[in-house]
C-alpha cells in the first residue's frame, strides 16, 4: 500500500519563499513518479513538478520553471519543492501524488493512483 503525506504550506507575503515536503511510503520501483499539483479556488488541478527515477528525471511547468525547484532525501522518502518568488497567483492547496512506475505525461493528474491531503499556500500581496 502507497501513502502520500505532504506538509509545509503556509502564508506568506509576495516575494518569499516556501519549501513543501511530500513523503511517502510504500513505492517499490526504481521508475517511480512523484508529482505536485495545485487547485486555486474556482480553478482545474494543474501539474507543477514531478520528479522520476529517484531523482533522475524532472519535469516543470511554465509557470513553476526557474522559480520552484525539487530535491529529495532519499533517506527519509521525502520529496521537496521549493517555493520562491511566490506571487498572490501561486495561491491554492497543492497536492502530492505518486504513482509506482515510469509515466510518459508525468505533469497530468491522471497518472497518479496515490494522493495526498494536500497543503494550502496563501500569498498576499
Amino acid at each position: 500500500q502507497v501513502h502520500v503525506v505532504e506538509s509545509g504550506g503556509g502564508s506568506v507575503q509576495a516575494g518569499g519563499s516556501l519549501r513543501l515536503s511530500c513523503t511517502t511510503s510504500g513505492l517499490t520501483s526504481y521508475s517511480n513518479y512523484v508529482g505536485w499539483f495545485r487547485q486555486a479556488s474556482g480553478s482545474e488541478r494543474e501539474g507543477v513538478a514531478a520528479f522520476g527515477s529517484e531523482g533522475k528525471l524532472t519535469h516543470y511547468s511554465d509557470s513553476a520553471m526557474g522559480r520552484f525547484t525539487l530535491s529529495q532525501d532519499n533517506a527519509k522518502n521525502t520529496v521537496y519543492l521549493q517555493l520562491n518568488s511566490l506571487t498572490p497567483e501561486d495561491s491554492a492547496m497543492y497536492y502530492c501524488a505518486a504513482r509506482d512506475d515510469f509515466s510518459w505525461t508525468p505533469l497530468r493528474e491522471d497518472q497518479y493512483p496515490y494522493w495526498g491531503q494536500g497543503t494550502q499556500v496563501t500569498v498576499s500581496s
